[in-house]
């Protein structure tokens, strides 16, 4: 009998585990995605692009679908989406594993400074100083949109949404970046303090890297909880063993 397992996708591992979860007999994968990116890379498996309309359209479809399992392989701050898939499994009795990737951990020579809000990181950056380089993807600006002080450099892979900040310059960009990219830019635009979210992994951590070796404080968003109740493994791995699945062997 085949199973069907529902990624909910978005993010570098999850297009990892459609691979490995596509390259197994017996196996059925589906990736969802937001289709907030206008292309989004080619996926193993099965892709369905849209919302589902809310934890009860999820429901639906895991019922219509036959899904066996649901793996939530979403960035770390997509809120809604998670709570959805939370109450979709609970409703239906199918079972959840959120793949989230390891939060970045301050070391020696970092300056980082944790807040719990986009908000309360517009709030922090008038104490920091005039040009920030804002990392926190393009859906977020409302949050910095009365700063009327600050020049805000902000990088996104797609043109950001208004409400946007008065004195902003948008670099539109895809990683991943060396370290040596972030350290021109950081210098080019006399960067005063970083902004970014506790995404984790290695793909984004360049800048993090660069501020340091700069000197340049570092404002934080923390990650959101996860829903209560919900099992969260760290990587592809996990999310094969919660599955029942066998990990890869390695390569030689």
């Amino acid at each position: 009998m085949t199973r069907h397992v529902l990624v909910l996708g978005g993010t570098t591992e999850a297009r990892r585990l459609a691979a490995e979860l596509a390259a197994r007999p017996g196996v059925r994968v589906t990736t969802s995605l937001a289709g907030r990116v206008a292309r989004p890379g080619a996926l193993d498996g099965d892709v369905r692009i849209g919302g589902f309309g809310g934890a009860e359209g999820l429901a639906a479809w895991l019922r219509t679908q036959h899904a066996d399992a649901v793996v939530d392989a979403t960035h770390p701050f997509a809120v809604g989406i998670t709570a959805n898939a939370a109450r979709a499994a609970a409703a239906t009795g199918v079972p959840l594993v959120v793949l989230r990737r390891p939060g970045w951990q301050p070391g020696p020579g970092d300056d980082w400074h944790p807040v719990p809000s986009l908000a309360a990181a517009a709030d922090a950056l008038p104490g920091f100083g005039h040009r920030v380089f804002l990392t926190t993807g393009r859906l977020g600006l409302a949050a910095f949109a009365y700063l009327t002080e600050c020049h805000l450099v902000v990088r996104t892979v797609e043109p950001p949404e208004p409400p946007m900040p008065p004195d902003v310059e948008v670099i539109l960009a895809r990683g991943p970046f060396t370290v040596a990219d972030e350290l021109s830019l950081l210098r080019a635009h006399r960067i005063d303090v970083l902004v970014t979210k506790d995404s984790g992994g290695e793909a984004t951590a360049a800048k993090l890297a660069a501020a340091r070796q700069l000197g340049l404080p570092v404002v934080v968003v923390r990650r959101p909880p996860l829903p209560e109740g919900v099992t969260a493994v760290p990587d592809v791995n996990g999310a094969l063993d919660h599955l029942g699945l066998d990990r890869p062997r390695p390569r030689p």
